[in-house]
Order: C-alpha cells, then sequence, then structure tokens
C-alpha cells in the first residue's frame, strides 16, 4: 500500500518531465522554423552583408561573427532546456517595427540599415517565441550578431583627420618641419597623405570585436567587461595614430628609402599586431573566475506557473513567420514598376538672369555620378563684365534604384584629381529665403574650388541626405513622383585668395528658379 502511494505522489512530476520536453521541443522548432523564415526571405539582404565581407578587408571579420555567436550560444544550451518557454507579444510588435524600418530602408536603398533591421529580427523571433528569460541568457550572443554588419565608413573621415593631426603634432614635437593641408602633409624629404587606409577604421573594428568577445568569457563584473571594451576602442585609435608617425619618421630618417612602398603596410600590419597582444596581455591580468552556478541536474525540470503550451510557441511561430513575410510582399509590390521605361529627355536651361554661358570655357571639375541620368554641364559668367566662370552641374534622374540614385556612394567622390579640405553645411540667404547647402573645399597643389551642393527630392530643395532618402521612401510605397535631382555649383580660387561665396550665392539665387521651372516641367513616372 505504502509503495503505491508513493508511485501515486510520483505522478505528478513524472508526467511533468515529458509534457516539459514536448513544449520545449515544440518552442525550439518553431524558433528553428522563423529564424530560417527570417533568413530566406530577407536573403538578398544577408547576401549583401556577406558580398561586403569578401570584397573589403576591413569586414573581413564578419565571416567569423556568425560561427563564434552560434559557438556562445552552444555554450549555454543546458542552460537554455532548463528554461520554460515564455512567448512574449512584445516580441511580435518589436518584429513588425523592424520589418517597417527594413521596407523604409528598402525604399530609400539603404542597406546597412536593411542589414541592421534584418539581423535585428533573429533577436525578435528570439523574444517572441522563447521569451525574456532566453533573450536574457542568449544576450551576448544575439548581440555579438550586429558586429556582422558592415559598418563604420562615416568614421573614416574623422579617423583620417585624427590621424594627420596626431602624426603632424608628432612630428613637430620632434623638431621635424611639417606642413599640413588637409590629410596631407609635407616634409623636407617628401610628401605624405593620409587615406583611407591609414585610417585605422579596420584596426578599429578587428579590436572591438576580438574584444567584445574576450570581455565576454573572461570577464564577469560589468565594470570589468566596459573597462576592457574602452580600451579596445580608444587603444587602436592612439595606436594608429603612432603607426603613422612612426612610418613617416621611418620614410624621413632614411631619406624615403624605407616605409614608402610595400612595407609601409607591412609594418602598420606588425604595429597593430604588437599592440593587439600587448592589449590583451593586459586585458588578461583583469581575467576573473566565473562566479559558481547550479549546473542542470538529471532531475526533471518543473516548469514554472508561466510556461506556456506548445500551442502557444507554435502560434508564436507561425505569427513571426507570417510577420516576417508581408515586408518582402510589401517591397515586391512598391517595385512594381521599376522597370518601365521613360522617354529619353534632354536636359537644358536657358540662360539665368544677368549670367551668360560661356561655350568656349569647359567646367573645371567633373563630379562623379552613378547610373544613367540626365545631364547638364556649363559654365556661366556675369552680363556685367567679370568673367570670372560659376560651374553648374545638374543631375536628374527619373527614377531612382540601388546603385543609381542621387545619394550612391562613390570611392572617391571629387574625382582622382581633388581632395577635400573642408566640408559643412551653410546657410544661404537667398531671395526665397535661407537654403542650407553642402560646402566643400577641394584642393590640388595650390588651386581650390569651392563646391555648394544640394538635392531636390519630391519637390523640396534641401542638403540634408536623411530628407532625401525618407522622401524617396515615402514616393516609392505611395506611388508617388520619385524623380531627383543633384545640383551642384562651383568656383575655382587661388589658395592665398577667399573662397567666392558672394560670386555662388548670386549665381544661386539667378538660375534656381530657372532650374526649379525646368525640372518641373520634365515628363516622369509614379
Amino acid at each position: 500500500m505504502s509503495v503505491q502511494l508513493d508511485q501515486v505522489a510520483r505522478l505528478p512530476d513524472a508526467a511533468l518531465l515529458p509534457h516539459g520536453h514536448r513544449r520545449r521541443h515544440a518552442a525550439l522548432a518553431a524558433l528553428l522554423l522563423a529564424l530560417a523564415a527570417v533568413i530566406l526571405l530577407y536573403h538578398a539582404t544577408f547576401w549583401s552583408m556577406v558580398e561586403l565581407w569578401a570584397r573589403s578587408q576591413t569586414f573581413a571579420h564578419g565571416f567569423l561573427i556568425v560561427p563564434i555567436s552560434c559557438w556562445l550560444a552552444w555554450r549555454q544550451r543546458a542552460r537554455l532546456a532548463a528554461l520554460a518557454p515564455q512567448p512574449v507579444r512584445t516580441g511580435l510588435l518589436l518584429l513588425g517595427a523592424l520589418g517597417l524600418a527594413w521596407l523604409l530602408a528598402d525604399a530609400a536603398n539603404v542597406p546597412v540599415v536593411e542589414q541592421y533591421a534584418a539581423t535585428a529580427m533573429l533577436p525578435a523571433c528570439v523574444l517572441a517565441i522563447l521569451g525574456w528569460p532566453a533573450v536574457r541568457l542568449l544576450a551576448f550572443p544575439l548581440a555579438y550578431l550586429f558586429l556582422a554588419v558592415p559598418f563604420g565608413e562615416v568614421f573614416i573621415e574623422p579617423l583620417i583627420d585624427f590621424t594627420a593631426a596626431f602624426t603632424v603634432t608628432a612630428l613637430q614635437w620632434s623638431g621635424v618641419p611639417v606642413f599640413r593641408d588637409g590629410s596631407n602633409f609635407s616634409l623636407p624629404t617628401g610628401n605624405w597623405s593620409v587615406v583611407e587606409a591609414c585610417s585605422g577604421l579596420r584596426y578599429l573594428i578587428a579590436a572591438l570585436a576580438l574584444g567584445a568577445l574576450f570581455a565576454h568569457v573572461n570577464c564577469h563584473s560589468t565594470r570589468r567587461r566596459v573597462a576592457v571594451m574602452a580600451a579596445a576602442l580608444l587603444v587602436p585609435i592612439l595606436a594608429n595614430g603612432v603607426r603613422a608617425y612612426l612610418i613617416v619618421m621611418l620614410g624621413h630618417l632614411s631619406d624615403m628609402r624605407l616605409a614608402v612602398g610595400v612595407d609601409h603596410l607591412i609594418y602598420g600590419w606588425l604595429f597593430f599586431g604588437l599592440v593587439a597582444l600587448l592589449l590583451f596581455w593586459l586585458a588578461a591580468r583583469w581575467r576573473e573566475l566565473p562566479p559558481p552556478r547550479a549546473v542542470p541536474s538529471g532531475q526533471p525540470v518543473r516548469l514554472s506557473a508561466g510556461a506556456a503550451s506548445p500551442r502557444a510557441a507554435v502560434r508564436a511561430g507561425v505569427a513571426c513567420l507570417l510577420l516576417a513575410a508581408v515586408w518582402p510582399a510589401l517591397a515586391l509590390a512598391s517595385q512594381r514598376d521599376d522597370g518601365a521605361t521613360l522617354p529619353a529627355v534632354v536636359l537644358a536651361l536657358p540662360d539665368p538672369p544677368a549670367w551668360h554661358r560661356l561655350h568656349d570655357i569647359p567646367p573645371a571639375w567633373q563630379a562623379p555620378y552613378a547610373g544613367n541620368p540626365a545631364r547638364f554641364s556649363a559654365a556661366f559668367a556675369r552680363q556685367d563684365g567679370d568673367d570670372a566662370p560659376v560651374g553648374l552641374q545638374l543631375r536628374w534622374y527619373a527614377r531612382q534604384a540601388r546603385d543609381a540614385e542621387l545619394l550612391t556612394h562613390q570611392a572617391l567622390p571629387y574625382g582622382p584629381r581633388w581632395t577635400p579640405l573642408a566640408q559643412r553645411v551653410r546657410q544661404v540667404n537667398l531671395a526665397g529665403g535661407a537654403l542650407a547647402v553642402r560646402e566643400s573645399v577641394l584642393a590640388h597643389g595650390g588651386e581650390r574650388l569651392l563646391v555648394w551642393r544640394v538635392y531636390r527630392q519630391g519637390g523640396i530643395v534641401t542638403a540634408r541626405p536623411v530628407l532625401v532618402k525618407l522622401l524617396l521612401a515615402q514616393a516609392k510605397l505611395l506611388g508617388r513622383r520619385q524623380d531627383g535631382a543633384d545640383i551642384i555649383v562651383f568656383a575655382a580660387y587661388d589658395e592665398l585668395a577667399p573662397p567666392p561665396r558672394a560670386r555662388l550665392q548670386a549665381f544661386l539665387q539667378a538660375a534656381l528658379p530657372v532650374i526649379e521651372q525646368r525640372l518641373q516641367e520634365l515628363p516622369h513616372g509614379p
């Protein structure tokens, strides 16, 4: 009789084990299905990331991020198996918001936002199906995936400027005479330039990825993890400045016989390797033993009261799948007429009031452009006898597609001849009110070029690229007119003369109404 009572007493615990396994297996199957659906539905976005990893040495670390994240998640498999699935509706809301962000980025042709949104959908699925306990347990592996997104080119210019300033200051402290002109500087023994490859971005990204992994595996207090991460960010930036200074000094002291060819890159990578070893050797001295934690035993795990049924996990997985499928379908619908043919356009402009075209003087500069827009390029001078020319370049896109739009990334945005010295947004007072323009000062030897640039998108003239992208996304998704124009005015001057801003202002005030009227007359499709 006592044996029978004992067996009856054990029935609830024994019955919970297979039921708990069914819940976890159903939740895991639903999660794997949802993750596979996201990867397949957004395969073009993920593939664009892989292409960048293969094409750019700066982002080649992306090939390691995904397997490392999977390995880190696999390390938590025992603790994850002990968690009861608790689907959360917040995960579905987050998935919907990320899908909308992806759709806007796809319409506006902003690949990096697409890639971040698609990557963030993976943690959102984990939250929606398994719940907050699983997300907290897998927080670092899920967050580490974001390092696979090729991002960081926006920091190239600031890093170049810092490296150039650091190098010139160090040379001056060393007693070496140096003249700096933007990212170029001259020594008595030769000329140097800090280019994109010298910015240190690839060192910074590699150190950040390694530092984050090291801090997670070897440090367990928040303070030490933050300290390691801060060192992984700051040390490569300073080290790159020291590296540039040492290379320039080596070339200077050897009368430009060393560190001016392939050995330039070799010395740079060797120096970075030594700095990385020193950084992680010091970080290893902060290594902490992991805190004691309970190891799941072979005893059955009693599910908490908030545990969901297998059907709830499956429903959450199906909801994730359907929600993820909505946005690519909307993107496909918004692009249904992109292949339509528009009539060829000849972009001609009448002379602005008080200005006449100089037919025998070619423009001093041609800005690179993408795709095959309608183009107009000419030089103008005042009719009052001032022969100082002003250049005008106009590019008009009837439709904008990836790699053929106003804001397509250019490897050499100012061409191979000119080097940018300064860039800023300037307010210009015109008859119709103040107008913001993107001002750039370009240099070639002693020549200077003052460039003002604005964009016209959705009938709005602006210097803000973000607004251009938002207006383009709005036009595509709502089926409105999506044509856009790139308007550039520029004037050459000597490096010792003041920039001819008054001349550009006068020309822009006369030419902008003429350009606006002509653009409104051009044919366009929805």
